[in-house]
């Protein structure tokens, strides 16, 4: 991915395993990151207990849709393809199944005749990295409020 490119052009370490639920090494690599937080954006399985609980405030996902309308995969294509009116994005602390957990901070944008699934994705990908950045502000301040 794109991500994947950047991160390493510029020498961060980028692990991929093909299964965190069957890799046990590979979640103890994530375990060993201390992170107060990870962030998931359109990684499309469920994660393993073990990971969710790993970081200090567990995970957060940026979801493509206004849940609970549209969870698990292609939430942009299921929307416009069922006629709504509107998607959106939603900031969420992950649990044990797809796409449960509560939702932290929503935002929506109207889906007209004049939406596509490409230019429905490029407006939720600039509102997502918005609202996780939002977020992540609102966990700091509730960190050093503890």
């Amino acid at each position: 991915s794109a991500v994947h490119e950047y991160a390493d052009a510029h020498g961060f370490v980028v692990h991929t395993p093909k299964s965190l639920k069957k890799d046990a090494d590979a979640r103890a690599v994530f375990a060993a990151h201390n992170a107060d937080v990870a962030v998931v954006a359109a990684y499309g399985l469920i994660l393993p207990q073990d990971v969710l609980d790993a970081p200090t405030h567990g995970c957060i996902n940026i979801h493509a849709s206004l849940l609970p309308r549209w969870r698990g995969a292609a939430p942009i294509q299921r929307a416009i393809l069922a006629g709504d009116a509107q998607s959106g994005v939603c900031i969420m602390q992950m649990e044990a199944g797809l796409d449960t957990g509560p939702v932290l901070l929503d935002d929506s944008v109207a889906i007209t005749h004049a939406t596509t699934a490409t230019t429905l994705h490029d407006d939720l990908a600039v509102m997502g990295g918005r609202l996780i950045v939002d977020a992540m502000a609102q966990l700091e301040t509730l960190v050093a409020q503890t």
